[in-house]
């Protein structure tokens, strides 16, 4: 599977569950739709499973292409309360209001 691909169909996905559901990639990243587009993020090393960081999964997709291809056969998501606030702000902007 290419990225390309794994993104695709990582945004369908995404893009049927509600808002504040994040896909757990690894055990210390996720990726959700913030209304355009995905946003991979790391989590906080301190488990609490708040978001730390964003990044780019260009950069870390040869290193984990084989666990995300293995994430795709067996997705598992959690509800992030933080970022549902952060997805409905992102929309309010988006939206001119």
């Amino acid at each position: 599977m290419t990225r390309d691909e794994f993104e695709s169909k990582l945004a369908m996905i995404l893009q049927d569950v509600a808002f504040g559901t994040t896909a757990d990639l690894t055990q210390g990243a996720v990726a959700y739709w913030n209304g355009q587009h995905i946003v991979y993020a790391m989590l906080r090393k301190d488990d609490s499973g708040l978001i730390d960081r964003e990044f780019d999964l260009a950069a870390q997709w040869s290193t984990w292409r084989e666990s995300l291809e293995a994430w795709m056969k067996r997705p598992t998501f959690s509800v992030r309360p933080e970022v549902e606030t952060s997805c409905n702000a992102h929309e309010v902007h988006a939206r001119g209001h």
